[in-house]
């Protein structure tokens, strides 16, 4: 769309025009993704029919503004075919946001005011705007049975400059609520990665404005790291479910000492007991690829035993689900950007690194067993270690996994889960082979050795089956 050749009036008369009458190209399009819910015990998700519904998101954040049609359609047949069902993107990272075909998001930069043009027709440039390329997204990801988790405005724009005022995040709310009203595959992270403590007015606007307009679109807080949606949303009506972010820092890089550092367990374990009772889950933990600590390139970089580290974690404490992200992945690196966090691979050769293969075997396990039932219990371990020797466990009436991530042996207090016996089996996180252990009486306790040295990345799921 060349923007020279319109005149500003006739763009506010057409924004009006849209927001005035409800308008939207979204509106049209027939659902074809149930809705997800909370479940009935408020801990986990599940579907408009009650089928459960694991969370396995990715975070594709630029994918709005830096793919075009082609690159949409790659990456989500890509992300379908490695079992993910959520992608986590920025509608607007900036507040001068642009996409791939030249298109303004916003007039003069005003949040309350999306640029918006008549009609939606590709092949005409002043009939195909920003707001029509998300459309085309979303119907993109739908067809891939995605749900996409869409950041209204990254938190920078709000915390830097006070670029966005209250009274313009409600009304761009507004605009976003009735354009994507219809929409079943949508799901909102206020926030972005910014101070929940900070800027609440504008928070709660943003958030309240969308769950009052369409309540049954979930709406969490995409936090800074090491901080968590609960620790200032967690009693707002519009937060449906709680967010953290573990982020990106060794343990020996954390200044601070009251957060929980590397041990991203301890906001699941947390959350799991609070009241009212709302899911939680990981949703920025270190990206593959990406330097640990995130600014100095010199560093080590993050890799797939760690990302499968923060998964199983979080996942076997009671997380509702678990968000993985690659450095390149997140910025769309494409040839000629300007790397961020010392990256040099493109998009398209990292959407299949080790960790994004991998991710799939923890929504198999999960989705292997009743996990709407799972309670952590951290009773199961007797050994229990910490840091990377710590090992979750979690339980239902007649199932409970353990994990190790350096194949450490896990002794475990039997009688736990039902039933006289209960068959033990290994899982691997790397490649989803089982292994069988053999069957054992359900009481006392009893060790249980993973194969292979112990070291960071020898990592294994115990898992114990009642026989009856």
């Amino acid at each position: 769309m060349n923007l020279k050749i319109k005149s500003l009036y006739a763009l506010c008369i057409s924004f009006m025009f849209t927001a005035q009458s409800g308008f939207s190209q979204s509106a049209k399009t027939k659902a074809s993704l149930p809705e997800i819910k909370v479940s009935k015990n408020q801990h986990y998700f599940v579907t408009e029919n009650e089928k459960p519904f694991f969370w396995l998101g990715d975070t594709g954040w630029l994918a709005f503004g830096k793919l075009d049609r082609a690159g949409i359609e790659k990456y989500f047949k890509d992300r379908k075919e490695k079992g993910f069902n959520v992608v986590q993107v920025m509608v607007l990272h900036n507040i001068n946001a642009v996409n791939v075909y030249g298109d303004a998001a916003l007039i003069n930069e005003d949040v309350s005011k999306p640029l918006i043009t008549a009609g939606n027709d590709f092949k005409d440039a002043k009939q195909y705007d920003y707001w029509d390329h998300v459309d085309y997204t979303l119907d993109v990801a739908q067809k891939n049975g995605v749900y996409l988790a869409m950041v209204p405005v990254w938190g920078t724009n709000v915390s830097k400059g006070n670029k966005v005022s209250k009274e313009q995040a409600a009304e761009y709310a507004k605009f976003l609520a009735n354009r994507y009203k219809n929409r079943t595959n949508v799901i909102w992270l206020n926030g972005g990665d910014t101070h929940g403590n900070e800027f609440q007015d504008i928070w709660n606007a943003i958030g309240n404005t969308l769950k009052t307009n369409n309540p049954n679109q979930l709406v969490t807080f995409h936090p800074f790291g090491r901080t968590d949606s609960s620790e200032n949303f967690h009693n707002e009506k519009w937060l449906d479910f709680n967010m953290f972010q573990s982020g990106h820092r060794r343990y020996d890089q954390d200044s601070i000492k009251t957060n929980f550092k590397e041990d991203n367990y301890k906001f699941v374990l947390r959350d799991f007991e609070l009241k009212p009772t709302k899911p939680t889950l990981d949703g920025e933990p270190s990206y593959e690829g990406i330097p640990h600590g995130l600014h100095d390139t010199l560093q080590p970089k993050w890799t797939a035993n760690d990302v499968r580290r923060y998964g199983y974690w979080s996942v076997l404490s009671g997380g509702a689900g678990y968000t993985y992200g690659h450095n390149a992945v997140m910025q769309m690196f494409r040839k000629g950007d300007k790397p961020a966090y010392g990256n040099k691979e493109l998009w398209t050769s990292a959407i299949s690194a080790p960790g994004a293969k991998q991710m799939v075997y923890i929504k198999k396990l999960m989705e292997e067993v009743p996990f709407l039932e799972g309670v952590p219990d951290v009773s199961l371990v007797v050994n229990q270690g910490e840091k990377y020797d710590y090992i979750p466990a979690i339980r239902g009436e007649k199932y409970a996994l353990l994990y190790t991530y350096n194949g450490r042996i896990i002794e475990v207090k039997l009688g736990k889960i039902a039933g006289d016996k209960f068959e033990a089996t290994w899982y691997n996180p790397r490649n989803g082979k089982k292994t069988k252990i053999g069957t054992f009486d359900n009481k006392g306790t009893q060790n249980f050795q993973p194969e292979g040295k112990k070291e960071d990345g020898n990592d294994w799921v115990l898992i114990l089956k009642s026989t009856k």
